[in-house]
């Protein structure tokens, strides 16, 4: 049975919270200890980069990530299987969270550049006989809660009329919203990146999103018992947690401001290819402003007055996934840069999503 979209307004919202709370506490240990551990990122990346490419849900991205996690923690496999296992896990996480028309076809998939760079074209039998696997090392429950499915009930009461920027009333609510979403979905995908963030629970991963996304936007107070009182997390439990998103938030700032001082110098040898007749093609970098607000002895902001109360006319986010295809090389072969830049608004797809809590049959995706 396929939930409503947006359950989390619904009537059932705190039912299906306490259930997902309940399945998070049950799921299967991981230890980091896999042999490939150092290519993890690179395959996390890969998944993120298809699954842009293809809108999915943030359910299904971070379910795919997770289950690539677990497999390589099980198992010993080649970095060339370990692609087949990377797309596997992101197919299954499609189907088991997205509609069926939704779920990327294989000859689209055999299509896309990255696939081409990277030598690799993927078969009928080969992907079958993979998910098979799959769901034999996972006793056939894709039922495993991660941050992205806790993220849109907490962003639901995140922000209240009554919250304050800078220590003023804010002078756009639907504004703040708006960046508050924004700030949410890009720590999330900070969280894909290390594979440290599974020593946290998902439902503590997304409320720390929440937390450091307050912190960023300086919303006061940072922590408000609203918040606590739903996710049933005190400040001290997110800080651990908040503390490595801050400081993957700082790295990303930092690299943004550098890219932006070598525009100029870009922009002139861009011009240049031009003159030569060559192909030029344009990032979509976006730098935003970061306050030091990792050791803050208080969680309330101190009140300032700024010229205008709200939010500034230059704060925003930062890009929404920093470390973009164009950065992202094969291991084990001379591959060219996978995919396009991706702009932050555009790769963030619909966060309606659904918690299917049935499996769905693996070979009719592929008979289409």
């Amino acid at each position: 049975m396929e939930l409503e979209d947006q359950w989390w307004k619904g009537q059932l919202a705190a039912d299906i919270y306490q259930a997902l709370r309940y399945k998070e506490l049950k799921l299967p240990s991981y230890k980091g200890q896999s042999p490939q551990l150092n290519l993890r990122r690179y395959f996390a990346d890969l998944i993120a980069i298809v699954s842009n490419r293809f809108r999915l849900c943030p359910a299904a991205r971070h379910l795919g990530v997770y289950l690539l996690d677990l497999f390589m923690d099980r198992y010993d496999v080649t970095v060339q299987q370990l692609h087949m296992v990377s797309l596997s896990c992101l197919l299954l996480a499609s189907k088991f969270e997205e509609r069926e028309d939704r779920v990327p076809k294989l000859e689209t998939l055999n299509s896309l550049g990255c696939m081409s760079s990277m030598n690799l074209v993927l078969t009928k039998q080969g992907l079958l006989h993979m998910e098979l696997l799959l769901l034999e090392t996972f006793q056939w429950n894709l039922y495993l809660p991660t941050a992205a499915h806790f993220i849109e009930y907490y962003l639901s009461i995140a922000v209240h009329e009554g919250d304050l920027h800078d220590g003023w009333p804010m002078t756009c609510l639907s504004k703040t919203k708006l960046y508050m979403a924004k700030y949410a979905d890009y720590f999330l995908e900070v969280s894909l990146q290390d594979h440290g963030f599974l020593c946290f629970s998902p439902s503590l991963v997304s409320a720390a999103c929440v937390v450091t996304s307050r912190l960023v936007l300086h919303l006061s107070p940072t922590w408000p018992p609203r918040l606590q009182h739903l996710t049933g997390y005190t400040w001290e439990n997110l800080v651990p947690c908040a503390e490595k998103l801050l400081i993957a938030h700082d790295g990303d700032v930092k690299e943004a401001n550098k890219q932006k001082c070598q525009q100029p110098g870009q922009q002139q040898q861009q011009q240049q290819q031009q003159q030569q007749g060559q192909a030029v093609y344009h990032g979509s970098g976006q730098t935003g402003t970061m306050a030091q607000y990792l050791h803050r002895p208080s969680m309330q902001y101190p009140q300032q007055a700024p010229p205008q109360p709200g939010l500034a006319h230059n704060h925003r986010p930062t890009s929404y996934l920093s470390h973009s295809a164009t950065g992202l090389q094969s291991p084990n072969v001379n591959a060219q840069a996978i995919g396009a830049s991706q702009d932050p608004k555009s790769s963030i797809p619909n966060r309606a999503y659904q918690v299917s809590m049935h499996y769905t049959c693996a070979a009719p995706c592929f008979d289409r």
